[in-house]
């Protein structure tokens, strides 16, 4: 399952938790949630 070129030739595959992953989808790319302004209301 994981072997070089799995994701095709220039393929690159990052493991993240979903907090991060969200704040990747939020912001364009890959974010530490930690820098994020986070708001709790």
């Amino acid at each position: 399952r994981n072997f070089e070129g799995r994701q095709g030739r220039a393929g690159r595959t990052h493991l993240m938790s979903p907090a991060m992953a969200a704040a990747a989808a939020v912001t364009g790319c890959i974010t530490d949630v930690r820098e994020l302004e986070i708001q709790h209301e």
